[in-house]
Order: C-alpha cells, then sequence, then structure tokens
C-alpha cells in the first residue's frame, strides 16, 4: 500500500523557516511529479510547488522566491523549505504524488494526511 507521510510542521513566528517532508513508502516516486499542496481555514486547497521527474519545478505566486521543493530521489523522500514565513502561510500542508513525469497540480491521485504549520505574527 502506498503512504505518503508529512513531517516536520509545527509553530514559528513570521520570519521564520521550515522544513517539510514528505516520506514515501509503497512506491518508488523517484522518476514521477510531485507536489505540496496546502489547505488554509475556510480556504480550498491549493497547489503550491511541484516538481517533475528531470527536476524542474513550478511554484504559485503567493510563495516563489520564498519556498523551495526538492526530493531525495534515493530515500524516496519530497521536501519543502520554507523561508520568510508569514502568517498567511498557516494552513495544513499536504505532499501529492502522480503517475507522470511531468505533470500539473490536478493529475495527483495519491496523498499525505496533512501536517498543521502555524505562523504566529
Amino acid at each position: 500500500q502506498v503512504q505518503l507521510v508529512e513531517s516536520g510542521g509545527c509553530s514559528v513566528q513570521a520570519g521564520g523557516s521550515l522544513r517539510l517532508s514528505c516520506a514515501v513508502y509503497g512506491y518508488d516516486y523517484s522518476n514521477y511529479c510531485m507536489a505540496w499542496f496546502r489547505q488554509a481555514p475556510g480556504k480550498e486547497r491549493e497547489g503550491i510547488a511541484l516538481i517533475n521527474h528531470d527536476g524542474s519545478t513550478r511554484y504559485a505566486a503567493s510563495v516563489k522566491g520564498r519556498f523551495t521543493i526538492s526530493r531525495d530521489t534515493v530515500k524516496n523522500t519530497l521536501f519543502l523549505q520554507m523561508n520568510t514565513l508569514k502568517p498567511e502561510d498557516t494552513a495544513t500542508y499536504y505532499c501529492a504524488g502522480s503517475g507522470r513525469e511531468f505533470c500539473g497540480y490536478s493529475d495527483m491521485h495519491t496523498w499525505g494526511k496533512g501536517i498543521l504549520v502555524t505562523i504566529s505574527s
């Protein structure tokens, strides 16, 4: 059974940094596109960072320049480095995987359960 397990979420002050990890079990996603999403209270879930099999990335405007998505193909783990955090970054963060080498945010078929990140002002 495929499992995506997020870790690294916690509460930090605005301006701080966090690194989220997403460990993948039961499936080798190293050759496929993966992404990070988030859902803030009262809002819809949105895609914020995506990485294709060749390492090319895409970011939402709200996080571009502050967040970096990366992966360790040996450890089958996805990362999200988040810098210069803002209160509006408060959300539950999800990692997701697709079955495609190049994908869009709508192509995900496997999801983690999510992890809460809280940014205080």
